[in-house]
C-alpha cells in the first residue's frame, strides 16, 4: 500500500514511494562509478522516473521498465481493501503514474514487462496485511498497453509493440522480438479493435 491519503484513510501501513526513490539513486550511484550497467525493474514512482532521466543524461548506462499495472492503476483501488491489488511495489497515486506514462513516451523507461505474479482466490482472501504481494499479468498486458497507452494516451502502436518485444529481448541480449530474417518466429496475432466479449 502506497503512504498517502488512501492508506491513511484506510487505516493500512504505507510504503512511501522514497523507499523506491533512495534504492534507484543507491543504483545508479553504484552503475555511474562502477561504469556496469544495471536495469531498474518495476518503476512505480515519479522521482524514481525522474532520478533515471538525469542519470540517462549524464551517460549513466541504465535501462528501466514500467508494468501494465502501474500505468492503468493507482491506490485508489485499495478503497474496498480488494487484496487483488495489493503488490510490491504498490500501486501509487496519479501523479506516479501519470509520471510513469510520460517516462515511457520519451525513452526513460525503455520497455514494458507484467511482473506476472498471480496467486489463487483463496491465497488473496485474506486480510490485507496477510495477503500475499503480486497480480497477474502476462493474459492482460497487451490489452491494457493497448488501452492505456494507445486508446488514453495516444502512443503509436508500434512503439507500445516495440516495448513489449524487441526491447526488453535487446536489454537482456537475446535474440528475439525482431522479425528478422534468421530470428525466432515469436510472433503474436492480434485484433486491436478486438474488445474480448465471446457473445
Amino acid at each position: 500500500m502506497h503512504e498517502g491519503a488512501v492508506s491513511t484513510r484506510l487505516g493500512l501501513r504505507g510504503w512511501p514511494s522514497v523507499a523506491e526513490d533512495v534504492i534507484v539513486a543507491r543504483n545508479v550511484i553504484l552503475s555511474e562509478y562502477t561504469g556496469a550497467h544495471i536495469h531498474m525493474q518495476h518503476i512505480s514512482s515519479r522521482y524514481s522516473v525522474e532520478i533515471i532521466r538525469r542519470a540517462k543524461a549524464r551517460g549513466v548506462r541504465i535501462t528501466a521498465e514500467a508494468t501494465p499495472h502501474h500505468l492503468a492503476f493507482t491506490d485508489e483501488e485499495l478503497r474496498t481493501y480488494d487484496t487483488n491489488f495489493k503488490m510490491n511495489p504498490p500501486l501509487r497515486t496519479a501523479s506516479h503514474r501519470r509520471a510513469i506514462i510520460a517516462g515511457l513516451r520519451d525513452g526513460t523507461l525503455d520497455c514494458i514487462s507484467t511482473d506476472h505474479a498471480p496467486h489463487t482466490d483463496y491465497e488473496k482472501d485474506k486480510e490485507f496485511d496477510y495477503a500475499p504481494n503480486g497480480i497477474l499479468g502476462l493474459e492482460t498486458a497487451l490489452a491494457v498497453c493497448l488501452e492505456v497507452l494507445v486508446g488514453q494516451n495516444k502512443f503509436k502502436l508500434t512503439d507500445v509493440i516495440d516495448r513489449m518485444t524487441r526491447l526488453p529481448a535487446q536489454i537482456l541480449g537475446l535474440a528475439a522480438g525482431t522479425l528478422a530474417a534468421g530470428a525466432p518466429a515469436d510472433v503474436c496475432l492480434f485484433d486491436p479493435k478486438e474488445n474480448g466479449n465471446t457473445t
